[in-house]
């Protein structure tokens, strides 16, 4: 579980500074890596759920 988190944190810390240079700049291609980090962050944020449910029971 610990190693999913870190997981999450690297992939939104990805995300973030990709996302402020298309804020900020209107970097188009930071645009798309940021959306495709949001995508891996969907998809780890799944896993951690269906892994939080199962520890929780």
């Amino acid at each position: 579980m610990k190693e999913l988190i870190e997981k999450i944190n690297a992939i939104y810390a990805d995300f973030a500074k990709d996302a402020a240079k298309q804020v900020e700049n209107g970097n188009k291609a930071a645009g798309t890596r940021a959306r495709k980090a949001s995508v891996e962050l969907e998809k780890a944020l799944k896993i951690f759920r269906k892994e939080s449910v199962a520890a929780a029971k």
